[in-house]
């Protein structure tokens, strides 16, 4: 990399970091802290060690089944936000200049930024079918803009994705409960049923252990065919190719009930492994679905 392409690197970075830095300051930080710091009592509480009398601790500590609980002091809440985020060939699709990519980085800088401003470490995971580059958890600026360019920039190895490959190493190198964000266009590859059985199970197992908040980005011409005439299409991550005539009405209404079949099947795993998930479009403001969704979260933790 030479000095002018490293400028150009850090000077889209810092684009990003002032686009989203008044949004964490103005929201985001707040409500961050509500929503992921404000936990119930089985997660802000730790087990008395060994040797402790429960007698010496009497106003910040309780007995359950005879076992003696400690209340959590501020240092000891700190929690680690781990983004996980598909790198994949498909991620590279997108019908509008902001592709998934990017979007995935703003995502990635609200909530790096929020749970820095609260004291939170926080790490990445970039992944297609491989562990393609991991970051442990840090705090500091320096540390999230480092987060941040690889996940603008880092040019993966492989083509496929397996999530729940993914969601596996997670829960390998967080050993405490963690928050996990996995951004992704869910287009996981194979026979969908068998496919989407392993990812529910691999859902399954990341939530009983962490709070995991799934993310599903997408171009809208991935859910419906514009009307363009005949198209060479390339699947981006087998290499197979396919022609669509796209002016056969047929074709358009097939391709957009695939879509939907498939869109329907995921949010549904979701709900089934009670699994937090919002849809955001590359062609569609995101800060509204954000919002809401941070705030109907808030919601239902008061």
């Amino acid at each position: 990399m030479n000095t002018e392409q490293a400028k150009e690197i850090l000077k889209k970075v810092r684009q990003i970091e002032i686009r989203t830095n008044r949004l964490v300051n103005d929201f985001f930080a707040s409500r961050y802290q509500s929503v992921f710091k404000s936990r119930d009592d089985a997660r802000t509480t730790r087990e008395n060690a060994a040797g402790n009398k429960a007698h010496a601790l009497p106003r910040n500590g309780s007995t359950r089944a005879g076992r003696v609980f400690v209340k959590k002091f501020p240092e000891e809440q700190e929690l680690t936000l781990l983004l996980l985020v598909d790198v994949s060939a498909s991620g590279d699709f997108s019908s509008s200049n902001d592709r998934k990519r990017r979007l995935a980085t703003e995502l990635a800088s609200l909530l790096a930024f929020s749970a820095t401003r609260n004291n939170d470490k926080v790490g990445l995971v970039l992944f297609s079918d491989q562990i393609e580059h991991y970051i442990p958890p840090r705090k500091s600026r320096q540390h999230v803009l480092r987060v941040l360019r690889e996940t603008l920039f880092f040019e993966p190895r492989h083509r496929h994705v397996n999530i729940a490959g993914a969601l596996d190493f997670a829960s390998q190198v967080t050993r405490r409960g963690a928050v996990l964000f996995l951004v992704s266009d869910f287009h996981v590859t194979g026979v969908q049923e068998e496919a989407l059985f392993r990812l529910r199970h691999a859902m399954r197992m990341a939530n009983r252990r962490h709070d995991l908040v799934a993310m599903n980005i997408h171009d809208r011409n991935e859910m419906e065919l514009p009307r363009v005439g005949t198209l060479v299409v390339e699947d981006s991550e087998t290499g197979d190719w396919t022609e669509l005539d796209t002016g056969n009405p047929r074709v358009r209404r097939r391709f957009a009930e695939i879509a939907r079949t498939r869109l329907d099947q995921l949010r549904r795993a979701f709900v089934s492994e009670g699994v937090d998930s919002l849809d955001l479009d590359t062609r569609e403001p995101y800060l509204p679905a954000l919002k809401a969704f941070f705030k109907n979260r808030e919601r239902r933790m008061q």
